[in-house]
């Protein structure tokens, strides 16, 4: 069984059950504490579908909480979720402006995530690009 993220009728990933749920709670949690909507409705039929623009601002929130942490509790708590949801705006066509240094550093878990994803998100920029 799989919960696929969807925009505009285009699979950016199939995720397992699992993991489409459990990135689904954490995103709604990282929004609820940057008090921002998440672009991600659920739909009856068990997927999501994603509103780019607002989750665009979703995700860029969720940078601008990592990058300026200076707690590395919430730069760790922050970074999976971030990196995940970078590769799907990648996937998107929508990727946000990274500091070099931070391009740097999270390109390398960017890759092995979209790899993860299949022909998701990763597989889609690469198709685009």
């Amino acid at each position: 069984m799989s919960h696929p993220f969807e925009l505009g009728g285009e699979t950016l990933w199939d995720a397992g059950h699992h993991s489409g749920l459990l990135y689904l709670s954490l995103a709604r949690g990282a929004a609820e504490f940057l008090e921002l909507p998440t672009g991600l409705t659920p739909t009856a039929q068990g997927s999501c579908e994603i509103e780019l623009s607002t989750f665009r601002a979703f995700v860029q929130g969720l940078y601008d909480t990592w990058s300026s942490a200076g707690n590395p509790v919430l730069r760790g708590l922050t970074r999976d979720l971030l990196v995940t949801s970078l590769v799907l705006l990648d996937g998107a066509g929508a990727p946000i402006v990274l500091q070099p240094a931070h391009e740097e550093a999270l390109g390398e878990e960017k890759a092995a995530i979209a790899r993860s994803m299949g022909q998701g998100a990763g597989a889609q920029a690469a198709h685009r690009g």
